[in-house]
């Protein structure tokens, strides 16, 4: 649990989908494909929320539904607190050999305000400036490399180049009033056969069995 991205994923997916029990976010989450891309176990996924429960982050509700015991999460103002400041880090820290965590705080990005995402956007684009220059500097520097390292350090360089391309229009989109974040109305829907309806549904009823309890 120690990682941020994964910290950072269940935050984010238990904000999303709240309540929401664990059987329910895996499933979603595996929808998502995250033991490919986010390297996150679908058996830890259960004992993640416990660990988050333990520290504050999400709030455990033990609910009877119908003739089944469920335990749901919601998030606590701690826990959207963490989240914040999860993703604001994993979008300004830059490691272009690690980049999962950005990955994971941009599929989180509609979480944050506007105001806040191109703030940190372009937070990074300047240290991705800097990481370009120190490349290009490095470059004039590269005769007594081996060829070997002269080929990796052109990879760096252009995986520094392709990410400053698309932060460059991620940046005037998100000027644009482009892309739906928080606190914002939203026009995008999942279609009719999405089983994210289905958690719709479910967490009407869970809300349902909150008040009641």
């Amino acid at each position: 649990m120690a990682a941020t991205e994964t910290r950072l994923l269940l935050l984010g997916s238990v904000m999303i989908f709240e309540p929401v029990n664990g059987y329910q976010l895996r499933r979603e989450l595996l929808s998502w494909q995250v033991e490919d891309w986010a390297h996150v176990n679908p058996g830890s996924i259960y004992s993640g929320l416990a660990t988050l429960a333990r520290q504050g982050n999400l709030e455990r509700h033990d609910l009877v539904d119908g003739t089944r015991e469920v335990a749901v999460y919601t998030s606590t103002e701690a826990g959207r607190a963490e989240l914040q400041r999860l993703w604001r880090d994993a979008v300004v820290s830059l490691d272009l050999l690690s980049p999962l965590p950005f990955h994971t705080a941009v599929a989180l990005m509609p979480l944050v305000t506007r105001v806040d995402v191109a703030s940190a956007l372009r937070e990074r684009l300047a240290a991705l400036d800097v990481k370009v220059r120190e490349q290009v500097d490095g470059r004039h520097d590269a005769a007594g490399m081996p060829p070997h390292v002269r080929a990796m350090a052109d990879l760096w360089m252009g995986l520094a180049v392709t990410e400053r391309e698309w932060l460059v229009d991620l940046v005037g989109r998100v000027d644009a009033g482009d892309l739906e974040l928080a606190g914002e109305d939203a026009t995008w829907a999942p279609p009719a056969d999405d089983p994210g309806w289905t958690m719709a549904h479910e967490r009407a009823r869970y809300l349902e069995l909150i008040a009641r309890s």
